[in-house]
C-alpha cells in the first residue's frame, strides 16, 4: 500500500485517524490500534512477512527484557547477531551464492523475496540495543517498542528513528491543545510530499529509465544524453525519497508525533562532508554513531581517520543493495569523504561556488553508478558524459518538470521551513493544499503506481 495510492489517502488513512483520536482518551488503546493498523499496512503488500515483522520485534524485546534482569550483554550480542543473520539471508544469500558461482563454485540462486523495509527496521532493533549495551536503561512495554519498530509512517523507509526520540511522545495525548495544527501542518507536509511523488520524480522517471535502457543496451549515449541521465536521476531519487519522508513525517505529525527529518537541500552543499549532512541525514547519523565512531572515528590520527570513513562508507553502500555497484558507489563517497576531511584538517578552503560544483560533479557521477545495473551500463553511461560517444542533442519528455525540479532543488526553501516555520494558517494555503491533492489522486489514478526508490534496499 504506496502513500501515494488512492487506497491509502481515501481508505486507510482516514479510518486510521479517526479511530486514532475517537480512542485517543486510552493511551493504550491508541497505541494498540497503530500497532494492528501498522501491521494491516504492512500486510497489505504481502500478509506472508508479517510473522517475520513481529517475530523479530518479539524475540528483541524479550533478549532487552532478559539483559535488564541480569545485565549480561550475551543477551544483546545475541539480539545483533540475529537481526544482522536475518538481514543477511534475506538481502545478501543470492549476492554471496552469484559472487562463489563467478568464482566457479557451484552455487545455485535461492528464490528469496526481499522483506520490504527489512533494512531500516533491522536498523532501528539494532540501535536500541547498542543503545542498551552503552548504558541506556529504558526497558519499554511491549506494545510501546512494537509500535516503535512497526509505525507505518516510518516502517517501509524511514526516516531511521531512535527509540528515544518516539517512544516519550506516546504517552503525549493527541488532543492536546496543538492538535489543529499538528493536523493542518501534517496534511500540508504529506500533499507536499506527494506532490514531489507524483509531479516531479514520477514524471522524470520515464526519462531516466529510457537513457539508462539505452546505455544498457549497449548503443552509445551522446554528452548531452549522459548528462542528462544522471542530473535526471539526481533529481527522481531525491523528490521521490524526500518526497516519502515529507509524506512519513507529515503522517506522523498528524498522529501527534514528530520524527526527524532527513533532507535539508542536499544539492546545495558546498563540500562532500556538508552534502552527507544534507542528505539521508537519519542513515548518515547511524552510520556515525553506530560504526564510524564505533571504529575510533577521528581519534586515532588522519590515516586511521580516513580508513574509518571509507570502511564506514563501503558498508553504507553495501548497505543500499546486493551489488559491487552499491559498494563501489559507497567506496568513491568514502574516498571524497576523506580527502574532504584531510583538506580540512590542513585548514584550506575552496571558494564557494568551486565547492559547490565540485561537490555536485562528484555526486552526479557517483549517482551513475548507483543507478546503473552493472559497471558495464556504468562504463558506458560515464565515456557518454565525458564526451567519448559524440556530441548532440537530447530528447527529453516533459523538460520543463526537469527545469522546475532543478530550480526546487537548488533554490527553493525546504520542506521543513515552508510548512513548519513560515507558513501561517491561511485560507489561500488550504485551497491551494486541496487543488493539488485532487490533482495528485486525479494524476495517481490516470498512471501506473510508481514504488518509491528505496523501498529496494
Amino acid at each position: 500500500m504506496l502513500f501515494s495510492s488512492d487506497i491509502f489517502i481515501l481508505v486507510f488513512l482516514p479510518v486510521t485517524l479517526g479511530l486514532y483520536y475517537a480512542l485517543a482518551g486510552s493511551r493504550s488503546a491508541r497505541i494498540g490500534l497503530l500497532v494492528a493498523a501498522s501491521l494491516v499496512y504492512y500486510g497489505y503488500w504481502d500478509v506472508r512477512f508479517v510473522p517475520l515483522l513481529v517475530g523479530l520485534a518479539l524475540v528483541n524485546w524479550g533478549l532487552a527484557w532478559l539483559f535488564m534482569q541480569n545485565r549480561q550483554r550475551r543477551w544483546l550480542d545475541l539480539g545483533i547477531v540475529v537481526n544482522l543473520a536475518a538481514l543477511g539471508f534475506f538481502k545478501y544469500t543470492n549476492f554471496l551464492l552469484g559472487n562463489l558461482s563467478a568464482l566457479g563454485v557451484t552455487a545455485p540462486r535461492l528464490d528469496i523475496v526481499l522483506p520490504l523495509g527489512i533494512s531500516f527496521f533491522v536498523f532501528q532493533k539494532i540501535s536500541y540495543l547498542v543503545d542498551l549495551r552503552r548504558g541506556d536503561r529504558h526497558l519499554y512495554r511491549l506494545g510501546e517498542y512494537c509500535l516503535f519498530v512497526f509505525f507505518f509512517p516510518q516502517l517501509i523507509a524511514g526516516p531511521i528513528v531512535r527509540h528515544n526520540e518516539i517512544i516519550p511522545q506516546f504517552a503525549q495525548s493527541p488532543r492536546r491543545p496543538e492538535m489543529w495544527k499538528n493536523l493542518g501542518r501534517g496534511a500540508m507536509l504529506f500533499i507536499l510530499g506527494l506532490f514531489k511523488k507524483v509531479a516531479l520524480a514520477d514524471t522524470i522517471g520515464p526519462n531516466v529509465d529510457t537513457l539508462f535502457a539505452k546505455a544498457a543496451s549497449g548503443a552509445g549515449l551522446n554528452f548531452a544524453e549522459g548528462w542528462a541521465a544522471a542530473v535526471s536521476f539526481a533529481l527522481q531519487i531525491y523528490f521521490d525519497f524526500s518526497g516519502y519522508s515529507d509524506m512519513a513525517i507529515g503522517l506522523a505529525l498528524m498522529f501527534g508525533f514528530r520524527l526527524p527529518f532527513n533532507f535539508a537541500a542536499p544539492y546545495r552543499a558546498e563540500s562532500i562532508r556538508e552534502f552527507w549532512r544534507r542528505w539521508h541525514m537519519t542513515l548518515s547519523r547511524f552510520l556515525r554513531d553506530y560504526l564510524y565512531i564505533p571504529l575510533g572515528g577521528n581519534r586515532r590520527g588522519g590515516l586511521r581517520q580516513a580508513l574509518n570513513v571509507v570502511i564506514t562508507m563501503l558498508l553504507g553502500g553495501l548497505w543500499h543493495g546486493a551489488s559491487w555497484t552499491y559498494v563501489a558507489w559507497g567506496g568513491l563517497h568514502g574516498l571524497a569523504l576523506a580527502i574532504d576531511g584531510a583538506w580540512e584538517r590542513g585548514g584550506r578552503r575552496l571558494p564557494v561556488a568551486l565547492g559547490w560544483l565540485l561537490t555536485m560533479l562528484f555526486v552526479l557521477v557517483a549517482w551513475v553508478l548507483f543507478r546503473a545495473a552493472d559497471f558495464g551500463t556504468a562504463w558506458h553511461m560515464l565515456q557518454a558524459m565525458a564526451g567519448l560517444q559524440g556530441f548532440g542533442d537530447v530528447d527529453l519528455e516533459n523538460r520543463r518538470v526537469l527545469y522546475l525540479g532543478l530550480a526546487v532543488a537548488l533554490i527553493g526553501p525546504t520542506s521543513q521551513d515552508a510548512i513548519l516555520r513560515w507558513l501561517a494558517p491561511q485560507r489561500w494555503a488550504a485551497t491551494v493544499a486541496a487543488v493539488a491533492l485532487v490533482w495528485a489522486l486525479l494524476a495517481i489514478g490516470g498512471r501506473l503506481q510508481h514504488e518509491f526508490i528505496y523501498f529496494q534496499f
